[in-house]
């Protein structure tokens, strides 16, 4: 019983974890560095700012759709920083 309320904790502080403090992709990825993550990733924030704008112009969210494309390309750019940093210690 304790570790299904320890469970049900955690995943309730993940979960308001990631709400607080998603938000727009960052472009932290030195083109210098990693040229092709980080036109990737600068490819991905294009994305999120027209879906952001596409919902600000239509005034709804494609029943949730546009939200989750925003919410996966978060975490693709999250994905991209770590494919950086992976190919910088390797050099």
């Amino acid at each position: 019983m304790k570790n299904i309320i320890f469970a049900v904790i955690m995943g309730m502080l993940i979960l308001t974890g990631g709400l607080a403090f998603g938000g727009e992709p960052a472009l932290n990825i030195s083109p210098k560095l990693n040229p092709n993550l980080a036109a990737a990733q600068s490819l991905s924030r294009q994305a999120y700012d027209k879906i952001s704008a596409a919902q600000e112009a239509n005034e709804w969210d494609a029943e949730g759709h546009a939200q989750r494309a925003k919410d996966l390309l978060e975490q693709a750019n999250d994905e991209l920083k770590l494919a950086a940093q992976a190919a910088n210690t390797s050099k």
